[in-house]
């Protein structure tokens, strides 16, 4: 399915938009109900991701794919690892495959867990024979992902003694690691944090807990580029804290220096985005290493304001749904940028003109589409693969329509 995106109105538009659940802590939490079901969640994400979690969490025997969702695969990884009645094949879709979860293994390994590859060293297909882990303490690296450490926090509770975990070197998304540990918190389990070790002490159970799931900041991030590309658009959207648990609300320091303001209603929960009179600059320079996912859409915006950007601590995208530098990289020079890439930066040369008549590739990745079509506010233009959106954003279409985008689809 392609989508043609084209501008309704440059101006006066206003928006209410309801976001559905952070895809990052309703997975988080959907782990922490398998071992302590009378915890309940309210405003669960409805994402694909979140979709194939809960149905894998009912598995385990036999094969279990969960397609492209990488969160998935890590937290399923360790999950099964520490069920005594779990035998399973954890396999994903081909890109998922090449996608490393080596490091995991080995500290689950090290456990005393038997896991075995099926194709090739250090990747899925896995084969997992749960087993009771007694080990108490764990050493393992901090700056490839910080979901290797989530994934063995999350089963830390349930754990017979527990688990002490000793991170070495720089820990990579540390905001993704701290929401871990504070969902842990909230939910009665001690949890202590302390530079670069974190102890889990071990709970046969929990007190009767509700937790509301915020609503998703990085999908807030293609609302604030629509607002930074408009002229006086407002957009109001519902679900979110200003005492927030994702590290991606950084969203709204960022997006202040690129023409948007953020105002935080607590009344009712909600943020309101509308444009600023402030100068912006012609270049900036960001260290995403704790929000790589807004990376896209931030390099997205600045090309289409016409200001050059450098961003780092971007290590982590070459292992996403695609090589997200790569993608981006041949995406934008399309549409007229100049872009270069390293392992972990991306440098971006300001332009004046916006190519037109361009069809962007998504190459399976969600967040190429959604990143990509608040340029419809200053070229029409093509996204192929369109229904990509669903794996975090299912009624991202319909929304970007409420906020002035026409969509076509082909």
């Amino acid at each position: 399915m392609k989508a043609v995106l084209s501008c309704k109105k440059s101006k006066g538009v206003s928006a209410t938009i309801q976001i559905s659940g952070s895809k990052s802590e309703s997975n988080r939490l959907l782990i922490l109900q398998s071992q302590f079901t009378n915890l309940k969640t309210e405003n669960l994400s409805e994402s694909d991701d979140t979709m194939v979690l809960q149905k894998a969490l009912l598995s385990y025997q036999g094969e279990v794919d969960i397609h492209h969702a990488g969160t998935a695969m890590r937290f399923l990884t360790a999950y099964f690892a520490a069920q005594p009645e779990a035998s399973v094949v954890l396999t994903g879709s081909e890109r998922m495959q090449q996608r490393p979860i080596k490091i995991l293994v080995d500290a689950l390994r090290d456990l005393g867990v038997e896991i075995s590859y099926l194709k090739n060293e250090g990747y899925p297909p896995i084969a997992i024979s749960g087993k009771k882990i007694t080990k108490k303490t764990i050493s393992i690296i901090g700056n490839v992902s910080s979901q290797y450490i989530s994934a063995l926090l999350l089963i830390a509770p349930s754990l017979q003694n527990g688990l002490t975990i000793n991170i070495e070197g720089k820990i990579t998304s540390a905001p993704y690691l701290q929401m871990t540990v504070s969902l842990l918190q909230k939910i009665g389990v001690s949890c202590v944090f302390s530079e670069n070790k974190i102890e889990v002490k071990p709970v046969s159970e929990i007190d009767d807990v509700a937790i509301l799931i915020e609503s998703d900041w990085s999908s807030a991030s293609y609302f604030y580029s629509m607002i930074a590309l408009s002229e006086n658009f407002k957009i109001t959207l519902m679900g979110y804290f200003k005492d927030s648990l994702q590290g991606d609300s950084i969203l709204a320091t960022i997006y202040e220096s690129l023409g948007v303001t953020t105002y935080y209603n607590e009344e009712d929960a909600s943020i309101t985005l509308s444009k600023n009179n402030k100068t912006i600059a012609d270049h900036i320079l960001l260290d995403l290493v704790d929000a790589p996912d807004i990376a896209q859409t931030i390099a997205v915006t600045c090309f289409a304001l016409g200001l050059g950007c450098k961003l780092t601590g971007l290590h982590t995208l070459k292992i996403k749904e695609t090589d997200r530098l790569l993608a981006l990289k041949t995406e934008l020079e399309k549409l007229g940028a100049k872009v270069t890439v390293t392992n972990e930066t991306l440098e971006l040369v300001p332009s004046e003109e916006i190519n037109e008549n361009v069809t962007i590739q998504t190459y399976n990745d969600h967040r190429m589409a959604m990143a990509f079509a608040p340029l419809a506010l200053k070229k029409t233009i093509e996204i192929n693969d369109a229904g990509v959106v669903s794996k975090s954003f299912p009624t991202y279409w319909e929304d970007i329509q409420k906020a002035g985008i026409i969509v076509d689809f082909k």
